[in-house]
């Protein structure tokens, strides 16, 4: 398979990977205790692993894909807090994968308060200054999600490392 044609292949089965998680996600129950669209962020898994494997294009691709999926499946809101939360983390968590040695569990807990920092700032400006009252749940919240997301990312590598190598896309 040609190069080009390798990568196509291989960032649409990231990209479908990451939305069956962004919709599965979705199923779930609203977290208790939490601020009104909290997710666990299982799909930033395939950003980061896309981030740091593939390359920054494709990371944000999927940022802005799962973006266009939160406005097609959540509304505006949901959309515009999901498209600027997924690129701001996508671009930190590429950044420190570039040029840090931090584990993949640090680097998630990065992307995950980025994400949650931006969807605030997207919230103050649609709402009020009232959501600050959000940000001690938030910090708690997305250091756990960030160990987990990078967690899952560093037992799934094996087998995206594999399908990469198997679609010559040399598997970094």
């Amino acid at each position: 398979m040609k190069k080009t044609s390798a990568r196509t292949a291989f960032t649409g089965l990231l990209a479908a990977l990451a939305l069956a998680l962004s919709f599965l996600e979705g199923l779930l129950p609203p977290l208790p205790m939490l601020p009104p669209g909290a997710k666990l962020g299982l799909s930033n898994v395939v950003t980061m692993y896309a981030a740091g494997s593939v390359g920054l294009p494709c990371a944000l691709f999927l940022a802005v894909l799962k973006g266009g999926f939160a406005f097609l499946g959540r509304g505006v809101t949901a959309g515009l807090m999901s498209l600027c939360g997924g690129v701001a983390s996508t671009l930190v968590m590429w950044g420190l994968l570039r040029r840090t040695k931090a584990s993949l569990m640090v680097i998630g807990v990065w992307g995950a308060l980025t994400h949650n920092a931006a969807q605030l700032a997207v919230a103050w400006f649609l709402t009020s200054q009232a959501v600050v009252f959000y940000v001690p749940a938030l910090l708690v919240f997305g250091v756990l999600t960030g160990l987990l997301t990078g967690l899952v990312l560093k037992l799934s590598l094996p087998p995206l490392q594999k399908m990469a190598k198997h679609m010559g896309m040399g598997g970094k």
